[in-house]
Parts: C-alpha cells; structure tokens; sequence
C-alpha cells in the first residue's frame, strides 16, 4: 500500500492547521506536508473576527487563544487634524457568534495552539521540511512525489489533496486554475513593535488617513502594537524597508530603541486576486492558493479558515459515502461569491485610505466628516451570504451565518458549541425539533450525528441573553437547520418544518 492518507494538506499554514484539526476531529486520516522545517516565528496576521472564533472554538483551541486575545470593540479613522472621519464596531456586548467583534492576536502564538491540537489526533501525521514536488492526479487517488529534509524522495497517495500552500501555490499550478487581478496595489511597510512598559492606546485600533503619509495603528495580541505605513508617490521600496526608516516613523509615536524591541519591518504589496477554479477532480485549493486582498477589512486570513471550516465537513461526508462528489463543487460556488464581497469591500476602504494627494484628501474629509457627525458609532457590518451552494432552495435565511451565545443546559453553562454541541443541528424555541422528525427521517438524521435543541426559556436549553429568541421573532420562523459550519440550511415552521427540512437534506446529499 505505501503511505496512504484520505486527504493529504500541502502547506500548513492556519488554514492548513485548520483544516487538518477540523479533519482529524472527524476522524479522517490526514498526511500534512510543508516544506517549511520550522514555523516562520514572526508576526503575520494580527487580527480575527467573531465567526473565526467561533471556527476556532470548534478546533478546541479557544481556552487558551483567549488569554492570548485583545479585543477591538471600535475602529476608528482619522485625518491629520484629530478629527473622526468614522467610527464602527460595538461599545458593549458580543456578536453575532458570541465572540467579541474584533480580536487581535500574535500569529506564531496561534499556530503553536493549532500545531499542538493537530497533533493530538491519531489520525492526523505532520510533516514538516517535507516538498511536494510532483502531482499526478488519478481517478481514484492522487499520487505525490514528497521530498523530505534528507533529500530522499517518497510517493504519498491520497483522495483528496487541499493546496493551503501560499500565494505562489504548487498545486494551484495543476488545477489548470486562472487568477483574476484587479490592479489593486500599495506598498505599505509593517512593523511589529514590543513595548517596554505597559501603555494603554486610544483608541486601540485606528486609521490615520493623513495624505502626508497613511497609517494604520492596531494591536498586535497582548503587549504588542503594529504600525503600517503606505508608501508615498517617488519612494523607493529600499528606502522605506530599513530598520532606520521603522525607527524614523515610529518616533513620532514616543517609540524609541530606548522604550521598544522591533520586532520585526517587512515591506508588502498589497493586492486584490481571487482563483477561477477552486477544485478540479481530487485537487482542491484554501486560503491565500486560491484569493488574495488588502488587509483594510481584517480579512485574509478569516477568508482561509472560513474555506477550511467550508471544505471540513463536506470532505468528510464524501469520503464516508454519505454524499455524492458533487457536493463539493458547492465548496467553490459558495465561497467564491462570500470571498469577492470581502475583497471589494477591502478594496473600497483601502481606496479612501489610500490617498495622498491633499485636495482629494481635503474633499474627503469634508464628506466623512459631516457623515460621522449624523450617523455616530456605525454598527459593524454582517458578514457576506454565502454563494450558491447546498441549502434548502428558496429559502432567505440560507446562506447566512447563525447565532451562538450563552446557554444553561443543565448544570452547565457557556457557549452553545460547547455546552450542546455542533454539526447538523435542529434548533426550535417551541420543543425539541428532533421529536417531531418521521421515525425514518430521526434515523438518517441521527446518522449524520445530528443533534436536537429546544432553546428558550421554558425547554431544557436556557436562552441567557436571548439571543436565539430575538433571532426567531425577526425572523418570523419556528425551526432552523444549521449546518457544521455555521450558516443556516434552512427554516420552516412548527408543524412540518423539521420534516421539511431534513426530508430536503437527504434529497440533497444522496449520491446519484
């Protein structure tokens, strides 16, 4: 047989990370491979927002991700006299996923969380310093060429393959797979810093949209700041990538050698791309292999673990027979759509940040201004509907992301996931949905592991905030199906609604 694996990961990123954990949590047999021999230490990433929490939640690292969290509840732009051009996000409370807003973090710091929890499963190898360096895709099965650190080349065979691997992806390369680019480029120069005493920044996370030189000023995860500054019209990129030109715009700041560690300057181009073809037969793509954008939205990376908590699930029934291959073609068709949204939403912000010319910028500040005073603190936009994909047709509700918030069941209590569970659940305010469901329907129901919840106040899952009965009353339906990432499958009524919707499920996972 030879080393054999159901899906074999190239690159292990936090997508990759991801997607193994997500994977072995399910059991199934995993080969990561990344050319890498030890993770990159440095600051990347530095910022996730709610529904990542609550993907990371479900990757059961969230215990100890929280004490290596700040939360951003507002993000505020500025211009260059002090002046708010806008302010959104919450004052108080959590989102839609019981998770704060906004939350920065330390990427090395994240990875090792997600390296060690991948490595906690039986089922899940990882192995670093290894190149995959051929790709021969097959009918059953693709073969790898692997190189590991000792030069020795071995053949890795598996079903699937996920390219996690970058933007300069190998295995995007055999998908036959063409980038769109939108033209969209800046660079900025990052720089990570350590304070030496503690200060408290206010606000914590802004935009400085000063023509003179644009900046962004955010947290870093617990104890460490970032700066970003844009480079200007006739700089050259040696000029501004130099540890003297980090110290030079950080002075202006009060951080001095005297009073920071730089930790690290790196110059990056920012860019707006997505892939055509996400999946050709066994070969698959996640993360920055298939969609790079600009980081004014926060993001890139909640774009590659969204692709990962997307694929998890629908690998998994696949490989185990319960659906047909077709299903993940709705991997691409769903995530496509969700991953252009972000990207010219990021486009749009980085386009009025990104202005240096001085009466452009005047004219824009007059406009946001006005627009700041009459509007105050703008409320965090939801995130993007999935595309289409696998849901209950017709059905507004589908496609969006659900609720997660505090719930007593028994004498426990916490977060929903935790405290009731997650996968395909049935949530009603009225009964158990469950109960409700024809014997046949409660056993292909029961198969997938599926999981029943009355949440109100008078059942057995306690609503402590109320999120869920807000949720139904704006909604005006009885029963919801969320799937095992999150978003909604479907709603319907009480008295055929649980029936309705996973008579339809079955429909749709049938092989054919």
């Amino acid at each position: 047989m030879g080393e054999w694996y159901d899906v074999a990961i190239v690159g292990y990123g936090p997508v990759g990370q991801t997607l193994a954990i997500l994977l072995g949590e399910r059991g199934t047999k995993v080969g990561v491979f990344e050319k890498q021999a030890a993770p990159y230490p440095m600051p990347r990433a530095v910022h996730f927002d709610h529904e990542i929490g609550r993907i990371l939640q479900a990757a059961r690292v969230a215990d100890d991700l929280v004490e290596r969290t700040e939360p951003a509840p507002i993000y505020e732009w500025r211009n260059a006299a002090g002046e708010t051009l806008l302010r959104f996000g919450r004052d108080t409370g959590t989102s839609l996923s019981g998770w704060p807003e906004s939350n920065m973090f330390a990427q090395p710091e994240l990875e090792a969380l997600l390296d060690a929890r991948a490595r906690s499963y039986s089922s899940v190898t990882v192995g670093r310093g290894c190149e995959v360096m051929a790709i021969q895709p097959g009918p059953e099965e693709v073969e790898l060429g692997v190189v590991d650190c000792d030069g020795q080349t071995r053949a890795v065979r598996a079903r699937y393959v996920v390219g996690c691997d970058g933007a300069n992806s190998f295995v995007r390369s055999h998908l036959g797979a063409r980038v769109t680019d939108l033209g969209f480029f800046f660079d900025w120069l990052i720089v990570d810093v350590i304070p030496h005493a503690k200060r408290v920044w206010q606000p914590l996370n802004w935009q400085l949209c000063d023509p003179a030189r644009p900046t962004t000023l955010v947290s870093g995860g617990p104890g460490r700041r970032r700066w970003e500054f844009m480079r200007l019209p006739g700089e050259s990129v040696d000029e501004l990538n130099s540890e003297k030109t980090a110290w030079r715009l950080l002075e202006p700041w009060g951080v001095t050698p005297s009073a920071a560690t730089l930790e690290r300057h790196a110059l990056y181009r920012f860019q707006a791309r997505w892939v055509d073809t996400w999946r050709n037969g066994r070969l698959v793509l996640a993360g920055d292999a298939a969609h790079q954008m600009p980081p004014f939205a926060g993001q890139g990376l909640c774009s590659g673990i969204r692709d990962a908590a997307n694929l998890a699930w629908k690998l998994d029934l696949v490989l185990a027979g319960k659906a047909g291959e077709a299903l993940l073609d709705t991997y691409p068709s769903e995530r496509i759509p969700q991953v252009r949204a972000v990207i010219e939403f990021s486009m749009a912000l980085g386009k009025v940040i990104c202005v240096a010319d001085p009466e452009e910028a005047a004219a824009r500040d007059a406009r946001m201004i006005a627009a700041a005073k009459s509007a105050g603190l703008s409320p965090p936009l939801p995130p993007p509907a999935l595309g289409p994909g696998f849901f209950a047709q017709g059905d507004r509700f589908a496609g969006q992301l659900f609720v997660q918030d505090r719930v007593r069941q028994g004498a426990r209590t916490g977060l929903f996931d935790d405290v009731v569970g997650r996968g395909w659940t049935l949530l009603s305010p009225h009964c158990d949905p469950v109960t409700r469901l024809d014997p046949e329907l409660a056993a292909f129901f029961a198969s997938l592991g599926g999981i029943g919840a009355w949440v109100g106040n008078d059942g057995p899952i306690i609503d402590l905030h109320g999120s869920y009965a807000r949720w139904f009353a704006r909604a005006g339906v009885a029963v919801v199906l969320q799937r095992p990432d999150f978003y909604v499958f479907g709603t319907g009524p009480l008295e055929d609604g649980a029936n309705r919707l996973v008579g339809t499920l079955r429909e749709r996972l049938a092989p054919h």
